[in-house]
């Protein structure tokens, strides 16, 4: 094993000639750990273990000295000289080389955890500066912006506003930039009607058990995530609004229906909160009407609302037609005796698809909650039956995930949009995520764009998740390192809908294993803790899966009205599981039970 590990170092001297001082060692070290695996080692770690050696489980960071320290004893042992050259580089430092490049990175980590906590930032962090600061107070490191929303103004509000937070408290916080990437996605639907729906919770006996919670406020600014309803007025209208004030109007169906003005949030100046214990649809145009209040500002018309989209239902068995023209999606069409007249369509994000595409390959609709096969293929249009569906049908919406698993598509690399946005990346942010990293060129062809920006000094992160970045992985990884610094992201959503659920954990597995090898941090991202942000109640097996998280560097929450929740339970965990975890490693601190209770229990 020495020698291949040693062999394979010497066969790609090439690629380590680039790689980048820092990560000199570590390069080589990943080329260890690769030819390591290329051996079925159980047998040998079983012997090993029964010797009260290391069994080579947790090599990662430390390939050649772990192998040259197991020699030695074997060969004391035996009695017997080791014949193996002294290591490069001691036991202990490989752990020493993952904590600096992660620090180089993602910034220092607290004093009270090891593992780092990125957010995705919402539209409001643009305009609420006290939110934000927040979000900081509460235990976020590190700022994650979704160049796939919002635009360059509102990516530069919310820097402004973090870089002033994070002064103000005088903490850490490093802002990641995340390029979109070509995500095939599904293309715009028929628009609807324009109206808002307002509709208390309900128990099962139609009584309701809390109002809904409307937010009024001007068009174009920021809409607390929570808010379940929102209508548009004018400013100057909106001003006036007392708490306690009576909102008169008739709704679409001619109800008569109140709102009740709650208080005014001070972290988001342009609105006000409202509540409405009845069900109540409202139209672009409808007259609001303050009771007890005369004169030209006693009323105001809602303005412009946005429209409705109308999902398409698809059931198993069903059709669906994914067409290269650029026409409006629409549900299937009936006759009045039930016989189809035309199967759903929709369009896609990239139809140059159409031609990489077979019959007989599945597809993988909105993070694979749709699933079908291609039945039909042809330059214009592909026809999918559908597969799997929820027993009563799942909606398909306008820009949703497309995966095609098992197809050559040939798509990798930058887009152009992701070129206008490195513009102001390369200027604003401290670290540039690459989604859909696939092949060795998408790699270079970043590390040329910031060349060309005068930006080599931002960090990189390499988004894995398709099936070819996981099987190029090696490579992808020592391509990075002649950038520093540098580090990976696992993002489980796409990569789990492009694998399979039943191989998820596995991978993720040996993506971490890869990374430790090459000391290179991971940021663990996707669905953490994605209840309990967005519904304020979390998941037994997020807990759960929100403690593994501890084996990365940062974990990473998306946005959500619960968010702040999210990261205090979070903050929560990581610093308890760390007393029982290191990586791979079960750190045995003392147990909490009572022992001695236990065993005066065990009869005789």
């Amino acid at each position: 094993m020495y020698r291949d590990a040693k062999a394979t170092e010497a066969v790609h001297q090439a690629r380590l000639a680039v790689v980048h001082p820092s990560f000199q060692l570590s390069a080589q070290n990943l080329l260890h750990y690769v030819a390591l695996r290329h051996h079925d080692i159980r047998p040998l770690q079983m012997e090993l273990a029964q010797l009260g050696l290391s069994s080579l489980g947790r090599v990662e960071a430390h390939v050649i000295p772990s192998l040259y320290l197991v020699h030695a004893v074997l060969c004391q042992l035996a009695g017997r000289e080791s014949h193996l050259p002294y290591p490069e580089y001691e036991f202990v430092q490989g752990h020493q080389f993952l904590e600096a490049n992660s620090a180089a990175l993602l910034g220092q980590a607290p004093q009270n955890r090891s593992v780092e906590i990125m957010v995705t930032m919402p539209s409001e962090a643009a305009t609420a500066p006290s939110f934000v600061e927040t979000l900081l107070s509460d235990g976020m490191n590190c700022a994650r912006i979704n160049c796939a929303h919002d635009d360059a103004e509102i990516w530069g509000q919310m820097i402004e506003n973090i870089h002033q937070a994070r002064q103000k408290l005088g903490v850490e916080c490093r802002v990641l930039m995340d390029l979109a990437g070509p995500k095939l996605r599904t293309g715009p639907l028929k628009p609807g009607p324009k109206f808002v729906r307002m509709r208390p919770q309900r128990d099962k006996l139609g009584r309701v058990t809390r109002p809904c919670w409307v937010w009024l406020g001007v068009a174009g600014q920021p809409v607390p995530a929570d808010a379940e309803a929102f209508i548009p007025v004018a400013a100057d209208w909106l001003d006036q609004l007392e708490e306690g004030d009576q909102l008169l109007f008739t709704d679409t169906r001619g109800n008569r229906c109140t709102l009740s003005i709650q208080n005014k949030d001070t972290a988001l100046p342009h609105g006000c909160w409202a509540e409405i214990y009845r069900t109540a649809y409202l139209q672009t145009g409808d007259i609001l009407r303050i009771t007890g209040k005369t004169g030209p500002m006693a009323e105001t018309q809602v303005g412009e609302l946005p429209i409705l989209e109308l999902p398409i239902l698809l059931k198993k068995d069903d059709l669906l037609i994914i067409h290269k023209a650029d026409e409006p999606g629409e549900p299937a069409q009936y006759s009045l005796e039930g016989n189809l007249l035309q199967p759903a369509h929709i369009s896609c994000t990239l139809p140059e698809i159409f031609t990489k595409i077979k019959v007989g390959e599945p597809i993988k609709l909105d993070d694979g909650n749709i699933e079908g096969l291609i039945v039909d293929v042809s330059a214009e249009k592909i026809t999918v039956r559908i597969t799997y569906a929820k027993p009563n049908g799942s909606r398909l919406r306008a820009d949703k995930g497309i995966n095609l698993p098992k197809s050559q598509l040939g798509i990798s690399g930058l887009t152009e949009k992701d070129r206008l946005d490195l513009d102001f990346a390369a200027q604003h942010a401290d670290i540039i995520s690459m989604s859909f990293v696939n092949e060795v060129d998408d790699v270079l062809a970043l590390q040329a764009e910031l060349q060309k920006r005068g930006a080599t000094d931002k960090g990189i992160v390499l988004k894995i998740e398709t099936r070819r970045a996981f099987n190029n992985l090696p490579m992808l990884l020592l391509t990075a390192m002649s950038h520093y610094p540098a580090g990976v992201m696992i993002a489980r959503g796409d990569l789990a809908v492009e694998c399979g659920w039943k191989r998820l954990a596995e991978i993720q597995e040996q993506i971490l294993w890869l990374c430790e090898a090459a000391h290179l941090p991971v940021i663990w991202a996707t669905q953490v803790l994605e209840n309990l942000a967005k519904t304020g109640l979390p998941s037994r097996a997020e807990i759960t899966d929100a403690a593994m998280a501890q084996r990365a560097e940062c974990v990473m929450l998306n946005k959500g009205p619960g968010i702040r929740q999210a990261i205090y339970l979070l903050n929560e965990i990581l610093q308890r599981m760390q007393e029982y975890q290191n990586k791979k490693t079960t750190m045995l601190r003392q147990l909490k039970t009572d022992t001695v209770v236990l065993f005066d229990e065990i009869p005789e």
